[in-house]
């Protein structure tokens, strides 16, 4: 009987006509390589959710202090520290939601609107007048953005399974380099009128929004991608009106009963109760608090006058040195990472990554007593060190959460961990910037 079941011919992956996940599952089977444009799409789409995020943190205390809300100077990191925790609390309270309307809906209209949503508000908030008005409209930045979630999802689905270690961790290196650039960008563009009189003059319309040329050049790049996302792909499966995962077809090609079994078991599964799942999560947000806690620190310490225990640095030094943790990243993602990662593995990697955090964050406050030229070069130093082992501890967390659920769970997996992460970083900054 044993003989006679081995030499039946194992069932063929059913694709369906009218199925976007079935084409793309389709277009992976013809070509096993890496697909450049795929990972294109991730990198632009990761980027444009990235950089509003931390953009802001050059020059959000001097956009405050223009505010004239603050009573003392040393206020003015308080309410700093409130502005940049409502982009999270916003984003807290509608990840879950984003997350079931990709499982329902598709990838692709969340990703669309998402990106919709950095142009207009973003925009808003570079026009800023008041402090409630800053407040606003990064909660609905935050609220309306429901990129991250699902676009990691999207990245585990694009790719053949050997390359999604390879798509995932082009989310957390995009990311890592949107957390870089985007205070590099407000560094160098707040207040042009200063830095760069010849070219916007004085008491003109840069001078009268100081703060709006860096989310203005954000917001028109989230335009062109916002352009490009009409014609990228859809990888949720819809077969005859109910989405399905493609682990099921995998079971079906691989003509196992038993493992048939044990996917519908999974489909019935509560999220909260797989310990795998939740322990990343947990991992990931208490790692995110520390990690933007210390985007909002780093630039409120640096531009800090020396009296207050700050470098005194300009919002141009802030953004040379996080241009050179940027280009450092970048190289290490596609130098040095991808080696690293297999010989490892990613948790094994991202357990060293956080071990070598503890001690490079507590020698900081002995950086700040050196001066010059050496302190410009050991803070760019550590600077390059922390990016790199937070983009390796987030892409070994990404590929765990998206590995332990089928597809049409991936998205509300995703909205857990963004929602907890984003509870996490609204106490950050406010946190940060009262301390």
């Amino acid at each position: 009987m044993r003989k006679e079941n081995m030499g039946e011919p194992l069932l063929e992956k059913q694709y369906y006509k009218d199925c976007p996940g079935c084409k793309v599952d389709q277009a992976k089977e013809l070509n096993q390589g890496v697909s450049i444009k795929n990972l294109l799409i991730i990198w632009m789409v990761v980027l444009c959710a990235a950089l509003p995020i931390s953009s802001l943190f050059p020059f959000l205390y001097f956009m405050v202090r223009d505010f004239n809300v603050a009573e003392t100077e040393a206020d003015i990191s308080s309410y700093a520290g409130y502005v940049g925790s409502t982009f999270m609390l916003g984003r807290c309270l509608t990840s879950v939601l984003w997350g079931m309307v990709a499982d329902r809906y598709g990838r692709k209209p969340v990703i669309i609107i998402g990106v919709i949503t950095v142009v207009i508000f973003n925009t808003l908030f570079g026009l800023s007048t008041n402090l409630w008005m800053a407040i606003i409209t990064r909660f609905l930045l935050g609220s309306l953005n429901g990129i991250l979630g699902p676009v990691k999802a999207y990245a585990t689905e694009l790719f053949r399974e050997e390359h999604q270690a390879l798509g995932l961790s082009t989310v957390s290196a995009s990311w890592g380099v949107g957390l870089i650039i985007g205070p590099a960008l407000g560094g160098y563009l707040a207040q042009p009128a200063e830095k760069y009189p010849h070219i916007f003059p004085k008491d003109s319309f840069w001078d009268k929004f100081p703060y709006f040329l860096p989310c203005f050049i954000i917001s028109a790049l989230a335009f062109a991608v916002a352009i490009a996302c009409i014609w990228i792909p859809e990888t949720l499966h819809n077969h005859n009106g109910r989405n399905q995962s493609t682990d099921d077809a995998e079971a079906l090609e691989n003509g196992s009963k038993r493992v048939d079994k044990e996917k519908i078991v999974q489909k019935n599964e509560n999220l909260l109760l797989n310990w795998p799942l939740m322990s990343s999560v947990i991992v990931y947000s208490v790692f995110s608090l520390h990690d933007i806690a210390y985007q909002e620190v780093f630039s409120l310490w640096a531009v800090s006058p020396s009296r207050l225990g700050g470098l005194n640095f300009t919002t141009d030094n802030v953004g040379d040195i996080l241009a050179i943790s940027g280009l450092a990243l970048i190289i290490y993602q596609l130098t040095l990472y991808p080696s690293v990662e297999r010989a490892f593995g990613p948790i094994a990697i991202a357990r060293i990554a956080g071990m070598f955090s503890i001690p490079l964050l507590q020698s900081y406050p002995f950086i700040a007593l050196l001066s010059g030229v050496a302190l410009y070069i050991v803070i760019s130093i550590a600077s390059i060190l922390k990016n790199i082992l937070s983009v390796t501890i987030t892409t070994g967390l990404f590929l765990l959460q998206n590995r332990v659920v089928e597809q049409h769970q991936r998205g509300a997996a995703n909205g857990i961990s963004m929602t907890s992460m984003s509870l996490f970083k609204a106490i950050g900054p406010a946190a940060g910037g009262a301390v």
